[in-house]
């Protein structure tokens, strides 16, 4: 691997001066995660440890700085980019933080492809956290500013994981502006979120059925008659202290003046089973309910023969 890198560098020797604008960095090595080299701080970001003559070859040809690199997986077809921390791994290998690994689909001792990469300064990134628990954080927008200081650039595609309070929040990058790759590094970024993947909308209440309004009584309706309403009255004639009676109550003291009057006809002046309101002529001074056991009627008063006018015995004038 160095013998082709050491290559490609005599060949542009050859051709007299550096051409800046053609050449490049890109090399193969054999990935391995950080927890070889016990360095866990850099799991929290996107930098990778490089071998030494990677930086050799990248101080000889003019690239910009920072350094941002261009890691491809060809056997899973990913794409990713990341920034560089250190050039202390051995020759032939590089080192990568657990969670890139896993995103690009990288075991132990796979091979990746790097290669430098020049990426414009982000302006819009669109996030979504896989679980909505990462709603509940207090403040997520201080959360990410302080996580994203450890990362160089983002890309979409990639699932980039934020630690808070002994847990790791898994978070998607769903868009970026104004590429699908952007620098994140000194620039004003406009964050947007997307819903949680776990999330899910509630449901919408049904609508309560609204009250009827309550219309005014017509004419009509007001002045329709409503049977047993009205002050009530004894049978004696005498006026009640109570009032009408309620609907229930009335059906009641209905069928009870019914069987009164049935049973006891002997005690009215007026024909069997007939109620008439208001009368004073011949009603019972007292409510007595009869049942069928009372068959002993009252006995009858004996009535006074009324004065008749010109009746009896005729006179002649003449004496």
């Amino acid at each position: 691997m160095d013998h082709e890198a050491s290559d490609h560098e005599s060949n542009d020797h050859e051709d007299g001066d550096y051409n800046y604008e053609r050449s490049s960095f890109e090399q193969s090595y054999r990935c391995y995660p950080m927890s070889f080299i016990e360095k866990p701080h850099l799991e929290k970001g996107d930098k990778i440890v490089m071998p030494p003559s990677a930086l050799s070859r990248l101080a000889s040809l003019h690239i910009d700085y920072p350094m941002l690199f261009e890691l491809c997986n060809p056997a899973a077809n990913r794409v990713s980019h990341c920034g560089v921390m250190e050039f202390i791994a051995e020759e032939g290998t590089v080192f990568l933080p657990q969670w890139m690994m896993e995103n690009m689909c990288l075991e132990e001792g796979n091979v990746v492809c790097i290669k430098n990469a020049s990426l414009l300064k982000g302006k819009y990134v669109k996030l979504q956290p896989h679980t909505k628990d990462f709603l509940d954080i207090s403040n997520p927008k201080a959360l990410l500013e302080t996580a994203l200081r450890n990362f160089s650039c983002l890309t979409i595609g990639d699932t980039i994981v934020v630690p808070y309070n002994n847990k790791k929040y898994n978070i998607d990058i769903i868009e970026t502006k104004p590429f699908n790759a952007v620098s994140i590094i000194e620039t004003d970024c406009e964050v947007d979120f997307a819903p949680p993947l776990d999330y899910i909308e509630p449901a919408k209440p049904a609508a309560a059925p609204s009250a009827p309004l309550s219309k005014e009584p017509t004419e009509e309706e007001a002045n329709k008659f409503v049977s047993f309403t009205g002050v009530g009255r004894r049978l004696d004639g005498k006026s009640s202290s109570l009032e009408a009676p309620t609907s229930g109550i009335v059906k009641s003291h209905e069928q009870e003046l019914a069987n009164v009057l049935t049973a006891s006809s002997a005690s009215s002046c007026k024909r069997s089973g007939k109620l008439v309101f208001g009368s004073t002529e011949c009603q019972p001074k007292k409510q007595v309910k009869v049942t069928a056991m009372d068959t002993n009627p009252e006995p009858q008063k004996k009535v006074k023969t009324k004065f008749q006018a010109f009746t009896g015995k005729g006179y002649s004038l003449k004496g």
